[in-house]
């Protein structure tokens, strides 16, 4: 009888683990409609505020609120995707006149005026350089022949791009029109006595989640702002385009604006390649700098404070605790949704486990 008792408990784990088996790999397999799916939820996420308000305001239909507000959000995608054509183009004729010689020289002297300005001789530079026979040209030996190569993954990247944009846009578009439709779609997971906890966290989480995104939003708006001014005041080319590129990298917590600044210090220094180090390239590197600065200041003694105890309602020591761990267990993912899934499991813990201390002292502010 015993052993009938054990046979059968180790068939039952390893049925168990068969299916997580299986589960994982039907995960792995469609991870690319999960993330279609999550991209669309955090849309529909930014969209519902602006629903809400044509909706109750302006007393919109509910199908021509989502419709409007979904032309609203493609029109700033494709103001966004506008912003990048001009330096596409130019970067393109820039490439079919590229000098390879006369971009290996200014690479070569800004190379060497950096390391006089350290306080490097030219001569002791030279010497060290000979006598390791390591003295080549930063861009000997390029081939340019991956170029074809390169704009043929562009297109195919570009053609999977399209098919993912159609798609969620029309995930999103309905996840807006009908607000329900994925609680109906988790309630069917739900025992009958827990459907009243579960609609109540789903509406918590979404109240707070959408002013998460829209205060995140808001925040690398802000960044874009500070940037843009700092660079056109300098005369940075392509100044938007720059500045917008930093500035979204505020999506990744603590790393992403070291990234950022490294990027724009970075095309600060190499569009003026050629010009006096000392004169020209090192101020303008300090004073975009002294901008970084000034947006990053701004960002984490208002932007940061305002979004994460209006929104998320977490302590910032919190916070950063749980980027942390999420980093080291997930990586730059993980960093980026570490705050949206904390917030998620706090209401969940709330609704379900309201009586226990811990969970008391965690969700006190909810």
């Amino acid at each position: 009888m015993k052993s009938k008792i054990i046979a059968n408990g180790i068939l039952q784990a390893i049925g168990i683990v068969t299916a997580i088996v299986l589960l994982a790999y039907f995960l792995y397999q469609i991870q690319s409609v999960i993330a279609y799916l999550a991209i669309a939820a955090v849309i529909a996420l930014i969209g519902r505020p602006i629903v809400l308000f044509l909706r109750r305001k302006l007393k919109f239909p509910n199908t021509l609120a989502v419709i409007a507000s979904m032309l609203l959000m493609v029109g700033i995608l494709v103001g966004i995707v506008a912003l990048f054509v001009p330096l596409l183009s130019e970067q393109g004729k820039n490439l079919s006149l590229l000098d390879i010689d006369k971009l290996q020289e200014n690479v070569n002297t800004l190379y060497k005026e950096i390391t006089n300005y350290l306080g490097f001789s030219t001569s002791e530079v030279s010497d060290a350089i000979e006598d390791a026979e390591i003295e080549k040209n930063i861009l000997e030996g390029l081939n340019i022949g991956f170029i074809p190569d390169f704009l043929n993954s562009f297109l195919n990247i570009l053609s999977s791009l399209s098919i993912g944009l159609f798609s969620v846009l029309f995930i999103s578009f309905f996840f807006l029109k009908d607000s329900k439709l994925f609680q109906n779609g988790l309630l069917m997971f739900v025992p009958n006595k827990n459907e009243n906890r579960t609609i109540n966290s789903i509406e918590k989480i979404n109240n707070l989640l959408s002013r998460y995104f829209l205060g995140l939003l808001l925040q690398i708006f802000i960044l874009f702002i500070i940037y843009t001014i700092v660079l056109v005041i300098i005369g940075i080319e392509n100044a938007i385009v720059i500045a917008f590129l930093c500035s979204l990298f505020n999506i990744i917590p603590y790393v992403g604006p070291l990234i950022g600044g490294v990027l724009m210090i970075g095309l600060t220094m190499t569009s003026n390649l050629g010009a006096d180090f000392s004169e020209v390239i090192l101020p303008k590197s300090g004073y975009v700098l002294i901008g970084l600065l000034i947006g990053q200041l701004v960002d984490n003694f208002f932007s940061q404070p305002f979004i994460f105890s209006n929104s998320v309602k977490s302590h910032p020591l919190e916070i950063f605790l749980v980027i942390i761990i999420a980093g080291l267990l997930f990586g730059v993912v993980g960093m980026i949704v570490a705050v949206p899934g904390y917030t998620a499991i706090k209401v969940i813990l709330k609704e379900f486990l309201s009586e226990n201390k811990l969970v008391k002292s965690l969700t006190q502010n909810l």
